[in-house]
């Protein structure tokens, strides 16, 4: 069996041991401030939702796609919002294979405390692109995974590539 490590998260997810709630949405912060969307990493917006780059990511292209509603369940959303949500995750997955071509994709749901990391209250889907043989031995013998491209560059080729795609 083939896996993903990530060994390094440990220390971003452990830096919320013992808190119930984080000072401020990171996702809601760059709902509010579209002027900032290079600095927040968001790469498009749509009607209900938004898609932007994991600062902690696994892979190059790894995307949040979370609606712009801070809510918490799929349940709390409208029909609208989910469904536009599974649009923009198979818009975001044509997206990647235009930039980075790969072998497939892990997508998650982050609902609820135990699931969201340091996202507890505002779900939000992973879109992780995968390589047959993504894993190296970096992430087995140090603390750190190899991300071979600057998150700048990256955000650069997803924020054009999305442009062609319309919901």
């Amino acid at each position: 069996m083939e896996q993903l490590w990530s060994p390094w998260r440990s220390k971003y997810i452990g830096s919320f041991k013992g808190k119930d709630k984080i000072e401020e949405c990171f996702v809601c912060h760059a709902i509010k401030n579209p002027s900032l969307d290079d600095d927040n990493l968001l790469v498009a917006r749509y009607k209900h939702s938004i898609v932007m780059m994991n600062k902690y990511p696994y892979n190059n292209g790894h995307l949040l796609i979370t609606p712009l509603e801070h809510k918490g369940t799929l349940t709390e959303l409208s029909a609208e919002c989910r469904t536009e949500i599974m649009e923009v995750i198979n818009i975001a997955s044509k997206v990647i294979d235009d930039v980075y071509s790969p072998q497939g994709y892990n997508v998650g749901l982050n609902a609820g405390a135990a699931a969201g990391a340091g996202l507890p209250d505002h779900l939000h889907f992973h879109l992780v692109p995968r390589w047959r043989g993504d894993t190296n031995f970096t992430a087995v013998i140090s603390d750190y995974n190899v991300i071979n491209e600057s998150m700048e560059e990256s955000r650069d080729k997803l924020k054009k590539a999305f442009t062609k795609y319309e919901v």
